[in-house]
């Protein structure tokens, strides 16, 4: 009973958070985080009252599958965006792209927190620079997804921007297996190669033929039902298989085999929209399906985030130095590449700001960071995770309304017409005559 009701009061408060923001005209996804904030650990659940909030962050944690899954549909989504149509048009620009502003980010802030581990040693140390220079690769595909599906943006910076989305989480698992791994050599005295090169270069390898695999068998299982109905729910079964799938980890001698739950559904996305001719109409009525979970998953990661990393003035040094740099990174990355491979001059100027939103890979890679027994020994992980939650907590509220802005400013979100405008009032007046009448 409890967690039915936590998840009751958890929607409740986000959609009624939207209406109460409706006059401010911010994004959705920021008032379903608000709302988890507030029913969070470090407000409404201080008062303990079970079912009405979280009363602490092990009852957030008791809802992770829905996150899991959440994340799973998400990424899904964000797959059907690769159509071989579309990516002979934007193919080349998205690799080019995707990969400079990852690598361009991820240099400014570990050269940032190199300059500020020389000011204050005893409190940042190389490694953990090196580290959080990983982690800012990282972009929220969540949060970009949902802006995209609210406002309806649709033009040549939406359909170079989801693919970039999806690229950037590829090359930031490289990045950061490879910087975590030196990380942890410096910290022992010795370095390992098949940490460093291998383990992730098998695990990306692993994941695209894993989504590559379900996707084709999603596609022939969807041909044994006529019913729409049949065919959404075989995909929402898929879905839940293949995060259920990706959460393994087989031993392989030295190293051992395991999947990034977001490439897996990325990949099943990727070819189920390509060789499945239904999968337009059914990815159509999977996102009303999902719209719900989709709520339910921004308010569990308001009430996640961790208001006490404001108590620390090193935290909030060290994490306002790597939010300014990962932005500029970001921005001119995206700037740079943009302009060397053609595109139009909304695209250069506006794209970095969409890419400025992080939460659910880089909540990840810290969690990694703070489980790794080599810095539990130093106690370098509680710092870098804290840091990235501080991070996340800005990023999360001001991400999503800077992705709209740059949409609209792009030309992608176009302003409702006086014609729209006057047709859905005259429906509202109708209604209202209606039911006068009745």
């Amino acid at each position: 009973m409890g967690i039915l009701l936590s998840v009751s009061v958890a929607l409740l408060a986000g959609l009624l958070m939207t209406r109460a923001f409706k006059p401010l005209k911010l994004p959705s996804v920021t008032a379903y985080l608000i709302a988890g904030v507030l029913i969070g650990p470090y407000c409404i659940g201080q008062f303990g009252i079970e079912g009405f909030g979280f009363a602490s962050h092990e009852a957030v944690e008791a809802l992770g599958l829905v996150s899991s899954v959440a994340l799973g549909f998400i990424a899904f989504s964000i797959g059907s965006e690769f159509r071989l149509s579309e990516l002979k048009k934007t193919g080349k620009q998205a690799l080019v792209i995707g990969i400079v502003q990852a690598l361009v980010a991820a240099l400014l802030v570990d050269l940032a927190l190199f300059g500020l581990h020389l000011l204050m040693p005893d409190k940042l140390s190389i490694e953990q620079a090196i580290t959080l220079g990983a982690i800012a690769t990282a972009t929220a595909p969540a949060a970009t997804l949902m802006v995209v599906r609210q406002y309806k943006a649709k033009g040549p910076l939406t359909n170079l921007l989801l693919p970039i989305v999806a690229l950037d989480d590829a090359v930031g698992l490289i990045v950061f297996a490879v910087s975590f791994g030196i990380a942890k050599s410096m910290l022992v005295g010795q370095a390992d190669v098949m940490a460093i090169i291998v383990q992730p270069l098998l695990e990306i390898v692993c994941s695209l033929t894993l989504g590559a695999i379900m996707g084709w068998i999603l596609t022939q299982l969807e041909k044994m039902f006529n019913s729409n109905t049949n065919r959404l729910n075989m995909t929402i079964t898929f879905v839940f298989l293949t995060v259920a799938l990706s959460m393994l980890q087989i031993p392989c001698g030295e190293l051992h085999i395991s999947f990034s739950p977001l490439l897996v559904c990325m990949m099943m996305g990727t070819i189920f929209c390509n060789i499945c001719p239904l999968s337009h109409d059914l990815m159509e009525k999977s996102d009303k399906w999902t719209s719900p979970l989709f709520a339910l998953f921004f308010v569990i990661s308001g009430a996640e985030l961790e208001l006490g990393v404001f108590t620390d003035w090193a935290i909030v040094v060290i994490g306002m130095v790597y939010i300014i740099f990962r932005c500029l990174g970001k921005y001119y990355g995206s700037y740079i590449s943009a302009k060397a491979t053609k595109c139009s001059p909304e695209i250069q100027k506006y794209l970095g700001i969409t890419l400025f939103p992080q939460a659910g890979v880089a909540l990840g890679m810290c969690a990694i960071v703070a489980a790794e027994p080599v810095f539990q020994q130093v106690g370098a992980g509680s710092l870098v995770r804290n840091i990235t939650l501080f991070a996340v907590l800005i990023y999360e509220v001001f991400g999503p309304v800077m992705t709209r802005d740059a949409l609209r400013r792009a030309g992608d979100i176009k302003p409702m017409s006086d014609e729209v405008k006057n047709r859905r009032q005259h429906k509202l007046n109708e209604k209202a005559k209606q039911q006068q009448a009745q």
